[in-house]
């Protein structure tokens, strides 16, 4: 794992990157929690890497993080949608100029918050061909994502039994719209699951039997995208 940076626009953003033992594989983006970029999202890049992924995670807080969940609401509802959206397009692209890259698409994944987000990638960059979300939220008023552009893109969604009763719907809706503009989209169900069950950097929600089939099941998911 190193530091990076990512153009986006006129600005260079930080940014972490995890190359395989190998030296090259296929790309994958990863997307932080409401939290930041902080060591648990930098750690699913490292355990990318040794699966055979080179795995970026972009700042989109540009350097700030919190362990306080007042203060992550607050960074997640100032994230602007549009800004992703350009910080996606622009990692997608600086990845596979890499030499390591062995993909010309990159998929992506993203928890919670950033599950919405990682739904997002495949409608806003084009190298962005596969998205893997665990427990979507989407609380922006400005979400809006254009559906139709996932026409030959795939989706995996991970859900939590706890959030069914909130996001349960709307990530149905999602899915139909999907599969509606020629996409594919795979949805999980994981009973007796909590919100965050993969983060297991919190043991109070960390579920690990259901962590792990997750985790299987998107890493099949990703090796089929690049296939």
């Amino acid at each position: 794992m190193q530091n990076t940076t990512v153009r986006v626009g006129d600005e260079d953003v930080p940014a972490y990157i995890s190359v395989p033992a190998s030296g090259s594989g296929p790309a994958v983006i990863v997307i932080q929690e409401w939290w930041g970029l902080v060591p648990h999202i930098v750690d699913v890049t490292q355990r990318l890497a040794a699966e055979g992924f080179v795995a970026m995670a972009v700042d989109h807080y540009r350097g700030v993080d919190t362990t306080e969940p007042d203060e992550a609401k607050k960074l997640m509802l100032g994230l602007s949608i549009a800004q992703v959206g350009d910080d996606l397009g622009a990692a997608s692209e600086d990845l596979v100029s890499r030499p390591e890259v062995t993909s010309d698409t990159v998929s992506v994944v993203g928890f919670c918050m950033d599950g919405g987000l990682a739904l997002l990638g495949p409608t806003v960059a084009p190298r962005i061909t596969c998205a893997t979300a665990f427990y979507p939220a989407m609380p922006w008023p400005d979400y809006a994502p254009d559906w139709s552009r996932y026409a030959g893109r795939s989706a995996m969604v991970h859900k939590a039994e706890s959030d069914e009763p909130g996001n349960g719907p709307i990530i149905g809706e999602y899915a139909a719209s999907i599969s509606a503009a020629g996409g594919t989209v795979e949805a999980f169900d994981y009973p007796g699951s909590v919100h965050a069950f993969f983060n297991d950097d919190r043991p109070e929600v960390f579920q690990a039997d259901n962590a792990s089939l997750a985790w299987q099941r998107t890493l099949a998911f990703m090796r089929r995208c690049a296939s």
